[in-house]
């Protein structure tokens, strides 16, 4: 999972998969509405939350549990699982959005995983 410095939302195979706009809004590639952030909060399209991120680049699940972390690399952020496993990479302009790409698209990856 990849956002490049225009909020373009990618795989790993470079397949895009959705974009975030210039108001925070988290959008698939149909240009439907799948959330956005608001105060350091995610939230879906409906506007229920789904959790927090905070300043430092860690991600909390609406029941306090941390989810992810983000660490800078240059102009590039690692997104990282809670064991530190890379999960994919931010450009720090969207830091915050980390959160955003796990609910709404990270986490639907990781289910298809399961599935298998």
């Amino acid at each position: 999972m990849h956002i490049n410095s225009k909020g373009e939302v990618s795989d790993d195979q470079g397949t895009k998969l959705g974009y975030i706009s210039k108001e925070d809004i988290v959008f698939n590639n149909q240009g439907q509405k799948l959330g956005f952030i608001k105060n350091g909060k995610v939230y879906d399209a409906e506007g229920n939350s789904l959790g927090k991120a905070k300043k430092d680049g860690r991600y909390y699940n609406n029941d306090g549990v941390f989810i992810l972390s983000t660490k800078t690399i240059g102009d590039k952020c690692e997104i990282l699982d809670p064991e530190g496993h890379k999960k994919g990479t931010v450009h720090k302009n969207y830091k915050l959005h980390a959160c955003a790409t796990h609910c709404f698209f990270l986490e639907k990856e990781m289910k298809k995983e399961e599935d298998k």
